[in-house]
């Protein structure tokens, strides 16, 4: 009598057990079919079918078809028959892996093999409608041993070219094999449970498949398969890597031999690596009590991704890294290789006091189905003639995931300031993530509609799966800041990129503040030159004047601006030349005495976006005193008036002011001088809605000559009338604290000397100290006006 010996090994399989006790349900096609998206691909050792969570976030479930009757995909009934239910929340789906020789699987001569599935989804509403999905995958011919380790079970298929036992002929053929194998009676095909250390234990298949082993035969395979912790399992650590060990005989009689089929597996318990980059996982090499032989060789090592094993150029190309050694293959592949499953996340970052930070991007990296397979083929093999060739093939399927990595985006001012154009980098932008939308100093524009404006927005490639982008922004554009700084001008842009990860369309941000310091684009400088008549300004123009504004005290420069104040304006395409005349408006007055003064005329140079002063240019000149009115932002009146032109005879010297005690400060022959304080003096004032006038007056006496000596009568007097007149919005506060207080200097009226008998004369209201209760007069557009600051007397007087 002889002998037949069969070995297996790991592979993806799922097998149907003799002795499976899950209740099987009715099935019935659902009226409402759900629109799902759904994913059914032939792998290479077993069928994948993936379907996507619904907007309900209930986890789809799944139901085995065959002609018996559907059967739930639970946990426990997947692991028994072959199944493999796995969440991926990473990319919001639902994958089974069903093996090519799982329960309810068709089957035709280990080929061609058929399945049909009812895929069960949860609407928001709470009801439940299902579809059914059927594929047929053809195969090529599997080696003849082969073992899978998948993430919930071992399986190991070995070629037997078998027939399927029935209860008459195990109960004839195991009685031979007992005999042969020096075994106790038992009633049908036996399996031997052996665990190193341990005695080993036999019993039918009904009570293996009671502690979840489970056997069963195709047309031409023998197919064990088991859970993981198993009570007969050891572990063993190889080089380091722990990997569980179950080693099953099963004995059955056959013609006129008893066949032994060894079926062990082992599975590496490695849970995989991650240095960071890449993803590295073990598995011991197949040895034994693998395989039984001295002379073995190996053949191949192949690795790939989603099911796939590929070949070795592919390998490289991809990055996959295979290592061999005498305990243990180790495997490991990129987490940059387009293969595998990605997903980022944002990560907000608080600050205290809690203020949003940049949140940057969070990628988590899982490769699904990474498969090592491990070929290998014997020398002089010590199977029988049923077993076929000793080629031995060992399949591992395991979903690692990496922790989460944080990949931040970064930027990079590549700005040159010869092309005047902010150009920012913003790079490490994973290719499932878009760029939305960008705010520049806090004005946000989408994508699309930044490139409507002229904004230039690009997506460039920086590697095999990340992206960058680049945006310009010229110096002169709307949104970027610009200020005038000590050390030059001064331009600023601060972005905030709004991004998107898809498919969720999570938001996160990134920020990029850049600047840049022209030194050529300083404020407008004039040069001035006093002359008998004013002061004259004149600069060239310069590529950047556009970023100031020339004004006047708070008024820009405008030719109408120049027109009604009598200012000389000319601009040219090099030159600006502005002619200022004496006593128009914007003069400052100081020093005044009978022969001299000062005048002073300031230009000033200011942001025309945040209208701040940057630069001044002020020119004080000296000048000739002939006939002057001031009226200053103090409330001080000055005056220098010629009174022999009405009356020639008249003494300057005995010229009073309303209060006689007010005598000017200087005299010559023909010229006063009077100044004082608009609240002293008995000057009078008037007031309405819009102006306080104050008005005082120069009082002399005209002089008659007789033989022996002059006569001064005081009969009759002459009266120059002097006014200043302030909008009374500039002088509001005016009584509030007792102190004349005035934004702009005031405007200057002046008449000519009349005589004024006694019985003509009114007097205005007259006061000694600021008061708010004077009467009402004439309102100042009925006077004649002069000119505002100042008037010359010659010139302006009436």
């Amino acid at each position: 009598m002889a002998f037949g010996f069969f070995s297996g090994e790991l592979l993806l399989l799922c097998a149907v057990a003799c002795a499976l006790r899950d209740s099987k349900n009715t099935w019935q096609q659902s009226s409402r079919l759900p629109q799902v998206p759904t994913e059914v691909e032939c792998k290479a050792h077993s069928l994948f079918l993936s379907v996507d969570i619904p907007a309900s976030g209930r986890e789809p479930r799944f139901e085995a078809i065959d002609a018996t009757g559907a059967y739930p995909v639970t946990e426990s009934y997947g692991a028994q028959c072959g199944y493999t239910y796995s969440v991926q929340p990473m990319l919001g789906r639902v994958d089974l892996r069903a093996s090519y020789f799982s329960c309810h699987t068709g089957n035709q001569n280990d080929e061609v093999f058929t399945f049909m599935f009812g895929v069960f989804v949860m609407d928001e509403s709470g009801k439940e409608s299902f579809f059914n999905v059927s594929k047929t995958c053809s195969v090529p011919p599997l080696s003849p041993r082969v073992v899978t380790c998948e993430e919930n079970y071992m399986e190991v298929s070995v070629r037997t070219d078998l027939p399927c036992p029935t209860a008459g002929s195990i109960k004839e053929d195991f009685s031979a094999a007992l005999a042969v194998a020096q075994s106790s009676a038992v009633e049908a095909w036996q399996v031997m449970l052996q665990q190193e250390g341990q005695q080993s234990e036999v019993m039918s298949i009904e009570d293996a498949a009671t502690l979840g082993y489970f056997i069963m035969v195709t047309p031409g395979r023998l197919v064990f398969r088991t859970t993981f912790g198993q009570r007969h399992a050891s572990v063993k650590m190889v080089d380091g890597s722990a990997a569980e060990v179950i080693q099953a005989t099963v004995f059955f009689r056959r013609n006129w031999m008893v066949v032994m089929v060894d079926l062990v597996a082992a599975c590496s318990l490695d849970k995989g690596s991650f240095d960071g980059y890449r993803l590295h996982w073990r598995t011991p090499p197949v040895r034994t009590p693998l395989v039984v032989g001295p002379s073995l060789r190996r053949e191949y090592i192949g690795m790939g991704v989603d099911g796939e094993v590929v070949d070795e150029r592919a390998v490289k190309d991809r990055g996959y890294y295979v290592t061999v050694g005498k305990e243990a293959v180790g495997s490991s592949i990129s987490s940059a290789a387009g293969s595998g499953i990605r997903k980022h996340d944002a990560v907000r970052q608080m600050a205290t006091p809690p203020v949003p930070r940049p949140r940057f991007s969070v990628n988590r990296e899982s490769v699904r189905g990474y498969s090592v397979a491990v070929g290998k083929e014997t020398v002089g093999s010590s199977f029988s003639s049923a077993a076929g060739t000793g080629i031995h093939k060992h399949n591992v399927d395991r979903q690692m995931a990496t922790p989460p990595v944080p990949r931040p985006p970064f930027s990079v001012n590549q700005t040159t300031l010869e092309e005047r154009v902010f150009q920012v980098f913003l790079g490490n932008i994973p290719s499932d993530v878009e760029l939305v939308s960008v705010e520049l100093n806090g004005q946000e524009i989408s994508v699309s509609t930044a490139a409507q404006m002229g904004y230039s927005i690009t997506r460039v490639s920086e590697g095999k799966d990340t992206f960058a982008y680049i945006i310009r922004v010229p110096f002169d554009d709307q949104f970027v800041v610009k200020q005038y700084t000590s050390a030059g001008f001064e331009y600023s842009l601060e972005i905030k990129w709004t991004l998107n990860i898809r498919p969720q369309m999570e938001a996160y941000y990134h920020y990029s503040s850049v600047s840049a310091l022209i030194v050529d684009a300083l404020p407008p400088v004039f040069d001035s030159m006093c002359t008998d008549s004013g002061i004259s300004f004149m600069k060239d123009h310069q590529q950047y004047d556009y970023l100031w504004d020339i004004a006047i005290g708070s008024y820009t420069l405008t030719p109408q601006l120049a027109s009604e104040r009598g200012y000389i304006l000319t601009n040219d395409s090099t030159t600006l030349k502005l002619a200022v005349p004496l006593f128009t408006i914007g003069y400052v007055y100081e020093d005044i005495t009978l022969q001299q003064f000062y005048g002073t005329f300031e230009l000033l140079a200011r942001n025309a976006k945040t209208l701040e002063i940057e630069q001044s240019s002020a020119k004080r000149c000296l000048f000739q005193t002939t006939e002057l009115l001031v009226c200053s932002t103090e409330g001080v009146m000055s005056v220098v008036a010629d009174i022999t032109k009405v009356v020639p005879s008249a003494d300057p010297a005995r010229t009073t002011l309303l209060d006689i005690n007010c005598r000017p400060q200087e005299t010559d022959e023909t010229r006063v001088l009077f100044s004082f304080g608009l609240n002293t003096c008995g000057t009078r004032f008037q007031i309405d809605q819009q102006y306080v006038t104050y008005e005082n007056e120069i009082i002399f006496h005209e002089m008659y000559s007789t033989d022996s000596r002059p006569v001064i009568t005081r009969d009759a007097a002459y009266r120059m009338t002097m006014r200043c007149i302030y909008p009374v919005r500039d002088t509001e506060s005016l009584f509030v604290d007792r102190k004349f207080r005035a934004e702009t200097p005031g405007i200057g009226q002046i008449k000519d000397p009349v005589k004024v008998f006694p019985q003509m004369l009114k007097p205005m209201q007259t006061v000694t100290k600021p008061s708010f209760w004077g009467s009402v007069a004439r309102k100042p557009a009925e006077h004649a006006r002069v000119g505002q600051w100042s008037a010359p007397l010659d010139k302006y007087a009436q």
